[in-house]
């Protein structure tokens, strides 16, 4: 059994009490099949005394600064805290405290934890979000960030930075995915009762009114997709199974998704040739053919488009994890 992997969340007062809890209740559940833990998380405060949240309540914490020294990933939750939120800056004791972080250690941010994070200039010229609603004040805070407030979750290799609240699961289960594989991540999504995948391209706020009934949504046709990826599809065939017009349904269908019919066919394809790869010992062909993809060449090409490697080395990647998790 490996070491886990140490994750440090850092809380800063008035932290906010949801995005805090979030990376604890979702590394802390990624277990082995025999509960052996693959995170080691611990929350720490910059003194190790209780924190404020802007709730009403304090947390305590079980650490105080020194454990961000020994992290491999370090978590900011979103935080009212003054000087990044509102001028721009590190307080001294928060600059002392990332001056403790290691070289290599992974950086992440709920909400408006990545105003912390771009005050110590690590997010300078990189593409980053934060919670819709305060895009317009973090833009005039650190205009030399790419910000897009209109992401779910902003993957950028070694930082990686999420929008508000609910948010913050979808990219602490992002990780656990990339860390362990899909299996892990949809055993702790289903733990928790949430979906097991958002994509982080998904806008944060989608204009979505209730349907007037049960048969005008897509979700049926969507299920249908889910069951038939070995196929090709259609739009057409789609909206046939929503009985709807290819319009109405293309309309209807982003805006329930937030994507158009054929993007979102096509990530559902790559998921699950994903999952085959960890699951697996099918050629690559055959995993291209079962997810809809066609040849193997053309999963080649999807996987370096979303993951940057080739079937092959995703498959030792998460054979590799596997084993030492075993």
């Amino acid at each position: 059994m490996s070491v886990p992997h140490r994750i440090v969340v850092l809380a800063l007062p008035p932290v906010i009490g949801y995005d805090l809890v979030i990376p604890t209740l979702v590394f802390g559940t990624a277990n082995t099949d025999d509960a052996a833990p693959r995170y080691d998380v611990t929350v720490a405060s910059l003194d190790g005394k209780p924190v404020s949240t802007s709730s009403g309540y304090d947390i305590a914490p079980h650490s105080s600064i020194g454990a961000i020294a020994t992290a491999d990933t370090v978590i900011i939750p979103g935080t009212q805290t003054r000087g990044p939120r509102h001028d721009g800056v590190l307080t001294p004791d928060l600059r002392a405290a990332f001056d403790l972080i290691r070289p290599g250690t992974r950086l992440m941010s709920i909400c408006t934890g990545a105003f912390v994070l771009a005050a110590a200039g690590l997010l300078d010229g990189r593409r980053a979000t934060t919670h819709w609603s305060h895009a317009e004040s973090f833009r005039s805070l650190y205009p030399h960030v790419d910000l897009d407030e209109n992401a779910l979750f902003v993957d950028d290799g070694d930082v990686l930075t999420s929008a508000g609240l609910a948010a913050g699961m979808d990219l602490c289960l992002h990780v656990v995915r990339h860390d362990h594989g899909s299996d892990v991540a949809n055993h702790v999504a289903r733990y928790c009762v949430v979906p097991p995948w958002r994509d982080g391209g998904q806008a944060q706020f989608i204009e979505k009114p209730l349907p007037e009934a049960v048969d005008e949504s897509t979700a049926g046709a969507r299920d249908w997709a889910l069951a038939h990826l070995d196929l090709p599809i259609a739009v057409s065939e789609l909206a046939a199974q929503a009985r709807m017009s290819v319009r109405t349904f293309a309309r209807r269908f982003r805006a329930e998704t937030g994507h158009s019919p054929g993007a979102w066919l096509t990530a559902q394809r790559i998921r699950y040739a994903q999952r085959l790869l960890e699951t697996t010992d099918l050629p690559v062909d055959l995993v291209a053919a079962r997810a809809g993809l066609g040849t193997g060449a053309s999963l080649r090409q999807h996987l370096r488009t979303v993951a940057g490697v080739s079937p092959s080395a995703y498959r030792r990647t998460f054979r590799g994890a596997l084993g030492a998790a075993g």
